[in-house]
């Protein structure tokens, strides 16, 4: 079992992540902890794994934990054995069987005689079999660092599993073998994740937000439901309140408008009936206290029910008002962009591909481009877009513009302004003030305007890009999207998703999150082998 009791953290300068919190996982259990970025899931899983210790709260583990992190940079000096901390056990073994018999060695051990074994089968389980654990992580790609780590699971059988974004650099196949490792153990396992189909193989979602944590028993599909039915909940409840306060307003004139009448009225009887001046003056001042009385308590009412309905608005998914409104390419459906005839590509090793390729892209296709870690998606998409010249064959491409958003957002200056940024895409001369109102609505707001750009998150690089093609006049005829889903989180996915389902250019996506690329309408895949 996990335990968490009055957890409080935060970092040095900054607020409270957590504050007084608590949360207990069942072991044997399967759970997810979902939430906007900067809600502190990652930070929580390394509390769990014993990386961080909470500022104030008592933590409970009694059982042994496996941590696969998020990012690998701290690693990339340590040995695969190191990193997985079974080299000194290795090393034991390697003194035992050269006839050393120190008590020490067996003691690090523990009668672990298999240890070897276990190391050969998991890493040729995760294709990793021509690996030496005694090499370092500097050099290996992200997806075999990813793999290194998972590798450790089956080799440390621990009772904890923490997974922290674990398929962020997973090819397909790397992926597969996530999901049937996940979907068979028996240990606890938390996860962050923004991959659906893992987050369907969990039986509780946790969902961190300003409020607390938040428990759904049962699967992410689950968890979306019950957000749909709180959401449909929520607009109705803005809605009564708008409704509210349309009909507080209306009493509050016609209120006014009533006792205006009356006070005009009864001073006009009182001037017939010779009434004195003084008591005139009197009886003017008491209907003016009266007045000012009233219109207090119905401000007073109207300011109530307004900040309900603003708490209530502050409660929207921000999907919703972050949405692009592409304009439609000018080129007709079907007309043909790229002819590639027998291209391939080679670095000095040889041809990337055992085939050549021959394909055709035309106006209005929506294609997937899937293959494993290093079978050249990316080098295919510079070689379509002319940014690299193929070694053999042809490619002939009209004329059209494309924009191309890879996994770094790199189209982004990082010396530049957010403001200054978004002026770029500002071809319709839009005037300061609505720049600024586009900005506020991609939920930067003003203290962020003169930031560099160089220190916005993953998330933030997509909304500052979708921000600055919302400001744009002119609809690229192609989008070509490079993983855009790596280091996303579910909102932001989201947000992602529903600005590229209006678009009805040429989309070409390299993405290995199938339920991303079943929401955005893809009707082709090309498989590189």
């Amino acid at each position: 079992m996990i335990l968490l009791q009055h957890i409080s953290f935060g970092f040095p300068g900054g607020d409270l992540l957590f504050n007084n919190t608590n949360l207990t996982i069942p072991s044997h259990t399967k759970s997810a902890l979902v939430g906007s970025n900067g809600m502190g899931k990652s930070t929580l899983l390394k509390m769990i794994a014993g990386e961080i210790q909470p500022l104030n709260g008592n933590i409970t583990i009694s059982d042994s934990v496996f941590y696969v992190p998020q990012m690998f940079g701290n690693f990339n000096h340590l040995t695969i054995a190191e990193c997985l901390k079974i080299d000194q056990k290795l090393n034991a073994l390697q003194k035992i069987t050269n006839g050393e018999v120190d008590e020490i060695y067996f003691e690090i051990l523990n009668d672990d005689w298999d240890i070897e074994e276990r190391c050969q089968h998991a890493l040729e389980h995760w294709g990793l079999d021509n690996f030496d654990l005694n090499q370092t992580l500097e050099g290996l790609s992200g997806g075999q660092k990813t793999k290194v780590f998972l590798a450790g699971i089956q080799i440390s059988q621990p009772d904890i599993i923490i997974l922290d974004e674990p398929t962020n650099h997973l090819d397909l196949e790397g992926r597969k073998l996530l999901y049937d490792l996940i979907d068979k153990a028996d240990a606890t396992v938390v996860i962050v994740s923004h991959d659906r189909t893992l987050l369907n193989l969990v039986d509780t979602i946790f969902e961190l937000s300003n409020q607390g944590i938040a428990t759904y028993g049962g699967n992410y599909d689950f968890y979306a439901e019950q957000k749909e039915v709180e959401e449909e909940a929520l607009h109705n409840d803005i809605h009564a309140k708008e409704r509210a306060l349309k009909k507080a307003k209306e009493k509050e004139r016609e209120t006014l408008e009533r006792k205006q009448k009356l006070d005009a009225k009864g001073k006009q009887k009182q001037e017939k009936s010779g009434v004195a001046r003084i008591m005139m003056n009197t009886l003017r001042n008491n209907a003016e206290k009266n007045s000012s009385k009233l219109k207090s308590v119905h401000a007073e009412k109207i300011s109530g029910i307004s900040d309900g309905l603003r708490d209530l608005r502050s409660s929207l998914k921000n999907s919703e008002q972050m949405k692009v409104n592409f304009n439609d390419s000018n080129l007709h459906s079907g007309k043909i962009l790229i002819a590639a005839e027998d291209i391939n590509f080679n670095y000095g090793k040889g041809n990337l591909w055992k085939e050549n390729l021959s394909l055709e892209i035309r106006s209005g296709e929506r294609i997937s481009i899937k293959g494993s870690n290093g079978s050249g998606k990316t080098t295919l998409i510079q070689l379509l877009l002319g940014n690299t010249e193929p070694s053999e064959g042809k490619i002939d491409r009209t004329d059209f513009n494309s924009i191309y958003i890879d996994q770094e957002y790199s189209l982004i200056d990082n010396d530049s302004t957010l403001y200054d940024f978004v002026q770029t895409f500002n071809d319709n001369a839009l005037q300061e003030s609505e720049v600024k109102t586009l900005l506020s609505r991609f939920l930067f707001c003003k203290d962020t305007w003169e930031k560099k750009c160089g220190m916005l998150s993953g998330g933030e690089r997509l909304r500052l890009l979708l921000c600055g093609l919302s400001i744009s006049n002119k609809a690229p005829d192609m989008i070509i999207l490079d993983e855009p889903t790596n280091n996303l989180d579910l909102q932001n996915v989201e947000i992602l998703t529903h600005s590229i389902k209006d678009y009805h250019g040429t989309l070409m996506v390299i993405s290995h999150d199938e339920v991303f690329l079943k929401e955005i309408g893809i009707d082709r895949e090309l498989i590189l082998n």
